[in-house]
Parts: C-alpha cells; sequence; structure tokens
C-alpha cells in the first residue's frame, strides 16, 4: 500500500539541488537541540547508539508537506507538533515525512544511528596497540544525518545546542564550549554544550574518547574585540608521545592574529580545538571550535621542514575557513570551490605571512599548482564553478580543480585587483553576509565595490572555462619582445583567451654561472582576442645565454613555453631566486609530461643541477618527477640505463649532501623508490644503507615516502 505523498522516495539518499531549492524557499531553521548517547561505545558489539532531537523550524506555506533527512539504524518516535505520528506512513531508510506542516513547527525524533567503519557520520576505532576507543564525526558534504536528524543542505543554516553522553573519564566536545555536567550513573556523564551561532549542518561535529589533550590560549584581538579564546589539542594516548604540541600552538597563535588583521572580523565560535584522530578519510575538516585533522600530522619519525610547513600549511587553510565557509558559507555546492580556493589561498599566504617558514609560495608553485595543471589537462576537467546538480555530484568534486587550480587563480585574482582591493573586498563580503549564504556573484559584487573593475569578463573567463592557458615570449618584428598567449576549452573545444595581470622576467648568468634577474616588466593582458599577443614595452632580452620566464614571481596559472634559448639555460644553470626556480622546474615537468621535452634531457637537468635546489619541497618534487620521467615517460628500452644513471645521482646526492639532512633523506628516499624497479640496484641501496653511506645515510632511508 502506498504511503501518504508518495512523490517523497523516503528512501532516496541522494539530495538533488532543485529539492534543496524548494526546501529552502519553504522553510526557515532556527534551532536543533541533539543528544547522542555514546556510554556504550566500548561494547564493539555494539552497533548502535540512541539518538534524540528536536528541531524548531517555520513553513512559509502551512499544510505543505517536506522531509528531514536521517540515515538511521531504528526510528522509535516522530512527534510533529505534539501529534506523534504513524511510523509506517513517514519513515524511509533516509528521510522522515513531515505532512501538514504548520507556520511554525517543533519536531521531536527518537531513534538509533550506526557507528561507521568508513569515516562517514560518526566513526569508532579501537587502538590496537592498546584497545582504547575512540570516537569522532566527518559530515561533508551530507553525512551528519548518519549521527542525527537534520535538514541536510548547507543554507538551512541554524543554531546548535548539542548534548553528548559517554564515559566520564573520556574527552567529550563539540563546536562550542562546555555549559554544563551531569553524573547520569556511576562513570557515566551527560555534557550540555553551548548553542552554536547560526552554521551549516556539515559543519557540526562531536568528538568522544580517552584522547590525550593540551590546553593553551590566544589572547584576542583589539582591533576586532574579538575576545581571549582557549586553546586545546587532542591525539589519541598513544600518539602522545611523538606530538609536539608547542608547535601547533605557535601556528595556530599566529594564525588567529594574522587573519584578525586581514579580514577585521573576530572569531566568535568561544574556542578553538583541533583533534589529530585516526582513519581519517580527508586532511582536515573545518568544523568551527573543534577542527579534525588526520593524524598523519603527528610525525612518528623524523619529518622534513616541507613535512612541518604542509602542517602549518593545512592549520591555517582550515582556520580560514572559520571566516570563508563557516561565517558566509555557499548556498549550494557549485560553489564548493569559492570556500575551498579561498582557503587554500590564504593557507599559503597564512604559512608565509605569519609563520617562520620562508618558502611556501615556493611550495605552492611546486607542488600545489602541479597538482592542478595535471589535473587540468585529464579527461575529468571541469571549471572551476562547477554544475553541481546533485550529492553525488558533489562528492566527485573534491579534486585539484577545486582546491588547487582555484587557489592558483585567486591568486591571480589578488594580483589583478591588488591586494588592498581583495582584502576589502573580503570584509565586505564577511558583513555582508555573515552567519548566511552567499553565492559566487556576492563576492564578485563585493570585489567591484572594492576594486572598480568589472568582474563579469573575469569571471566567464576564469571561473566557467576549463584548461590551462599557455604562454610564451617570441622576439618583435621591431625587437621588442612579445607575450603571446594560447588557450582552448577542452571541454568546450572552443578557444579561451583570458586576462591576466603578470610580470615577465629576464635572468642572465653571473660570474659563478648562476642565473639572476637582470631586468622584469610587469604586463596587464586583456582577455579575448586582444590578449592573444601583448608587446613587453620596456623589456630587453639580451644576446647570449639567458632566461625568460614568462610568469615570474608565479602570479598567474599558465602552462609556459620556453624559447630554445631560454630552454637551454634553465636546463644548465641554477637559478638564484627560489620561486624562479620552481617556476622553471615546473615549467621542465610540463614539457616533458607533453612530450616537448624527452625524459633524457629532463634526467640530464635533473642530474646536473638538483643537488643544488636548497628549496626542500622543490628538491623533493623534482627528485620524484625524475622518478616519474623515467618509468613514465621514457622509452621502454631507454629505462634500465636512465634508471641506473638517476640512481647514482641519487646516490651521490646521499653521500655528498649534509648528513641527515632532508634534502639528502629525499635523496634517499626517492632512491628507494627507483630501485623497487632493479633487483640490482635494491641490493645497492641495502648495502650502502645498511653499510652507512654518508653519516646519517640510515636514518636518512627511514621515513615516510
Amino acid at each position: 500500500m502506498p504511503r501518504p505523498h508518495a512523490a517523497v522516495d523516503l528512501d532516496a539518499t541522494n539530495v538533488t539541488r532543485a529539492e534543496a531549492a524548494e526546501r529552502s524557499r519553504l522553510l526557515t531553521v532556527s534551532a536543533y537541540e541533539v543528544h547522542v548517547d555514546v556510554s556504550g561505545a566500548r561494547d564493539e558489539a555494539a552497533e548502535t547508539y540512541p539518538v534524540e532531537a528536536t528541531l524548531r523550524f517555520a513553513c512559509a506555506e502551512p499544510g505543505a508537506a517536506a522531509h528531514v533527512d536521517w540515515i538511521h539504524a531504528g526510528v522509535d518516535a516522530v512527534v510533529l507538533n505534539g501529534c506523534e505520528l504513524e511510523l509506517a506512513d513517514v519513515v524511509g531508510d533516509a528521510r522522515i515525512l513531515l505532512p501538514e506542516l504548520a507556520a511554525e513547527n517543533e519536531l521531536v525524533l527518537r531513534g538509533r544511528s550506526r557507528y561507521s567503519r568508513s569515516g562517514e557520520g560518526l566513526h569508532r576505532f579501537t587502538d590496537p596497540a592498546d584497545g582504547q576507543v575512540y570516537l569522532y564525526t566527518q559530515y561533508e558534504p551530507a553525512d551528519a544525518r548518519r549521527v542525527f536528524p537534520d535538514f541536510e543542505q548547507p543554507d538551512l543554516k541554524a543554531a546548535f545546542t548539542f548534548a553528548l553522553t559517554g564515559p566520564a573519564d573520556w574527552v567529550l566536545a563539540s563546536n562550542r564550549p562546555e555549559a554544563s555536567r551531569t553524573e547520569v550513573r556511576p562513570g557515566v556523564v551527560r555534557v550540555d554544550f553551548e548553542p552554536t551561532l547560526p552554521q551549516s549542518t556539515y559543519i557540526t561535529t562531536l568528538l568522544a574518547g580517552p584522547y590525550a589533550s593540551w590546553e593553551d590560549r590566544w589572547d584576542g584581538h583589539a582591533g576586532t574585540d574579538a575576545p581571549a579564546v582557549p586553546l586545546r589539542l587532542f591525539t589519541r594516548q598513544t600518539m602522545a608521545e611523538a606530538f609536539d604540541p608547542e608547535a601547533v600552538f605557535d601556528v595556530t597563535r599566529r594564525g588567529l592574529d594574522l587573519f584578525h588583521e586581514l579580514f577585521g572580523v573576530p572569531y566568535e565560535w568561544g574556542k578553538y580545538d583541533q583533534a589529530f584522530v585516526p582513519e581519517y578519510n580527508l586532511g582536515a575538516m573545518e568544523n568551527p571550535g573543534l577542527v579534525t585533522f588526520t593524524e598523519d600530522f603527528v610525525f612518528t619519525s623524523r619529518a622534513t621542514a616541507a613535512q612541518y610547513e604542509g602542517r602549518a600549511n593545512v592549520i591555517l587553510h582550515e582556520m580560514a575557513h572559520m571566516w570563508f565557509g563557516d561565517l558566509v558559507t555557499m548556498r549550494w555546492w557549485d560553489d564548493l570551490w569559492l570556500k575551498e580556493s579561498f582557503a587554500d589561498f590564504m593557507g599559503t599566504l597564512g604559512v608565509d605571512e605569519a609563520t617562520d617558514f620562508e618558502t611556501a609560495w615556493v611550495t605552492f608553485a611546486s607542488r600545489r599548482k602541479a597538482w592542478a595543471y595535471v589535473q587540468d589537462q585529464m579527461p575529468t576537467t571541469h571549471p572551476i564553478v562547477a554544475d553541481i546538480v546533485d550529492l553525488e555530484a558533489a562528492r566527485q568534486n573534491f579534486d585539484g580543480i577545486t582546491y588547487a587550480k582555484g587557489a592558483s587563480v585567486l591568486k591571480q585574482l589578488a594580483a589583478y585587483v591588488g591586494r588592498d582591493a581583495f582584502l576589502d573586498a573580503a570584509r565586505r563580503y564577511f558583513r555582508a553576509h555573515a552567519w548566511g549564504n552567499a553565492e559566487l556573484t556576492d563576492f564578485m559584487a563585493a570585489l567591484e565595490a572594492a576594486s572598480g573593475r568589472d568582474m563579469g569578463a573575469w569571471a566567464d573567463a576564469w571561473l566557467h572555462t576549463s584548461g590551462v592557458p599557455r604562454l610564451r615570449v617570441e622576439a618583435g618584428d621591431d625587437g621588442a619582445p612579445v607575450l603571446h598567449q594560447e588557450g582552448v576549452d577542452p571541454v568546450t573545444g572552443r578557444p579561451v583567451l583570458r586576462p591576466h595581470a603578470l610580470k615577465v622576467g629576464v635572468f642572465t648568468p653571473d660570474e659563478a654561472g648562476v642565473l639572476r634577474r637582470t631586468a622584469q616588466v610587469a604586463a596587464d593582458v586583456p582577455g579575448g582576442a586582444d590578449g592573444a599577443a601583448v608587446v613587453l614595452e620596456g623589456l630587453t632580452v639580451p644576446a647570449g645565454v639567458r632566461l625568460v620566464l614568462p610568469n615570474d614571481e608565479d602570479l598567474t596559472y599558465a602552462a609556459l613555453a620556453l624559447d630554445e634559448a631560454s630552454l637551454q639555460a634553465a636546463l644548465t644553470h641554477p637559478i638564484a631566486d627560489p620561486l624562479a626556480e620552481a617556476t622553471v622546474w615546473a615549467a621542465l615537468w610540463s614539457m616533458t609530461r607533453d612530450g616537448e621535452l624527452p625524459a633524457a634531457r629532463f634526467l640530464e637537468a635533473v642530474e646536473r643541477l638538483s643537488a643544488g635546489i636548497e628549496t626542500v619541497g622543490v628538491h623533493t618534487q623534482v627528485l620524484a618527477q625524475a622518478a616519474a620521467a623515467v618509468s613514465q615517460f621514457a622509452a621502454a628500452a631507454d629505462r634500465p640505463g636512465l634508471r641506473a644513471r638517476l640512481a647514482e645521482t641519487l646516490a651521490e646526492q646521499v653521500r655528498a649532501l649534509e648528513a641527515g639532512s632532508d634534502r639528502q633523506r629525499t635523496a634517499a628516499r626517492t632512491w628507494a623508490l627507483v630501485a623497487r624497479a632493479d633487483a640490482d640496484l635494491a641490493r645497492r641501496l641495502a648495502a650502502a644503507l645498511l653499510g652507512g653511506t654518508g653519516s646519517g645515510a640510515t636514518d636518512a632511508g627511514a621515513g615516510e615516502d
């Protein structure tokens, strides 16, 4: 017998954009009260836990029907406005029908949800080292409904008041500070948390377990009237000895200082917890008040400076989300890119300006952009602003286009409108949409107001097309160099020429043969046909050995085609400026992947120059690319010889580089990777490491790949 309102598929786990828009038109949600009982979580035979939730919301059309989302393990009661509904009529596997809504509604639901082993919802982990049980939640994009009933879409924000019942000796935490603690029975307590400010369902969170913890504080920010904030860190107990809390607290305090200066809006969640959790599906998640990270950032073996810098980047990426994503949230997942790209960009800027790491933008150029360039040349590429018709499409959109290309394009946007205008636009955007939702057009409007530039054409060219633009510099007819741009959208096949604010540099060798910048000119390249060729007034390209770099300072997102003289200089001479060095190596690798530079020639450059690359992240990337060039892009018949040459280069670096240094470890790790494909090389590597070739070589071979 069909249920009432059979048009609503109560078993459907997907949510379409159209459904969400209709529900948003119909409903205004004000508050949730959610109680989750994990007091039985230590019993591994227990597959479920009790949940009770009260939802309060208004309906714009009294008498209409809607649904609430809950992927549950059983529903015991559904009480709508004091009337208990017949479960068989309204409960499905993933949705609960709400018929005959009033203008103002109160919905009470009681039932059970399932512990997760997939990292979706409430994940339960048993530490094999000591048998302790740890719980944490992960919801993005739509898994809060696996823990408690909700309206699972980002634009139905509400205040959440959580309560968590669990063992008295456990850490019990959520987005907001603890309000009260009550003993339920011996050894079990109920912790009630303060209500949140309006936020989306996917950034609510719960944490429970015997976590090791550390405490500190941030002293606040007078300019924004931000109060002092308590800081806490959590790891499982068996990871505590390897953890370095002071370093994490230091980055956290510095980041809060910087972002308050930049954004001018106070952080208002009352605390700033960060938990490093096991079996995490992501790198981290920006739950306000309680950020979760993969415990891969707890380094159990000797880590490189690049790894510490990478962790700082992720900490600051998630912190940037407190404003861009949490304070102001996308209306639907089409604009996922905006929060992620902004956080990716600001994470790097934060590392550069708030920490002692000096190579953040160099790492961004060599690693983050490298990911974007590869992703953007695959058949799966898509515009930065993707067409997300439903949640299943949203899950597929967490990729290098959304994160790394988007961040690269935002870096170009900041250059295009200017840093001051970019930050002014962010402040306008936060003030106008605080605690609410916004779309791309809202951010573009803020940029137009701040910069005075028409952002429509810029957005169309950069955000609604796919593919990597290509830049090259050639001598013009009158001798003045000309910057040429090419671009084809691989999705549509149509040509696309984008606007660029960039710099072109000229590098010539000094007495030691090191390429140093000797000239530079800024270029404002228009979009469309006028951007196909731009004369670089005031730039002189000398004869002899020189490198012309079309994207000096790495301001824009583009593949670079080096002219033959520049290519020869890049392949044979070291470069003094670390960012220019990273940009050139990225160009060489792109040319190798595209078949324009033979793998053997790329490898010759690695043999000649890689030991002199001082930036650890670039050194690591170049050696990894050399290994990939041999295994993936060299002719099969040439691979054994090239592999042996690369192994000898790496062996020499293990012997010659500073003992125990990050670069020595990188060389040893890459040597081990290369040796996997050749038994003789593997034996030589083992003999060298066991024999201690080069002080620190044995340690250099240990640790993460």
